[in-house]
């Protein structure tokens, strides 16, 4: 074979397609296929457990949006209550407001008159003072000259009981200068 010869020929593969898979031809019937029934009710059960899954899947969607319907719904009413309050608040909160603004108008106004009346009071009570600081003067002026003059007035009611008996004759020419001279000296 080295030497450039041809190689044997090889027996060709026999059988079915060349694969070597002899050809058995026999007399007997093949076996029965299997029961088809069987399979089917295999499959079917199958099959029902996932539609079983599925139909509880629907029973829990349902459920759930049932549910939320519900929720839904119960929260639309907590939503028209609280709006409901929310405008009766304002109103209310409304009429406080425009209540307290008028009682404020109306303090207001009170405020004004008082500080009238405080500025008229005011006026009033600097003219008393200043008629108590005169009178105050006045009776300062009596108070510190009070003895002078009472010792004055005394002595003018003395001079003119002494001049009226004078004049019904009596004779002081002599006392009448030593009562001069006692109140000159002083």
């Amino acid at each position: 074979m080295a030497a450039g010869g041809t190689l044997a020929p090889e027996e060709a593969a026999g059988g079915i397609a060349g694969t070597g898979i002899a050809v058995l031809q026999t007399a007997t019937a093949p076996p029965p296929p299997p029961e088809s029934i069987e399979a089917y009710g295999k499959k079917s059960e199958e099959s029902n457990g996932i539609i079983a899954m599925m139909d509880l899947l629907i029973k829990d969607l349902d459920k759930e949006m049932t549910e939320a319907e519900v929720t839904e719904k119960d929260a639309q009413e907590d939503y028209d209550v609280f709006m409901t309050d929310s405008a009766d608040k304002r109103a209310q909160d409304s009429k406080t407001l425009n209540d307290k603004e008028g009682a404020l108008a109306a303090l207001n106004g009170g405020l004004e008159e008082q500080k009238g009346s405080l500025t008229a009071t005011q006026n009033e009570l600097g003219a008393t003072n200043q008629y108590i600081h005169t009178l105050h003067l006045e009776c300062d002026w009596l108070v510190k000259y009070f003895d002078m003059r009472k010792e004055a007035r005394t002595n003018e009611i003395d001079s003119l009981g002494k001049a009226k008996a004078v004049l019904s004759g009596a004779d002081y020419s002599l006392i009448q200068t030593a009562r001069v001279r006692k109140f000159l000296r002083h």
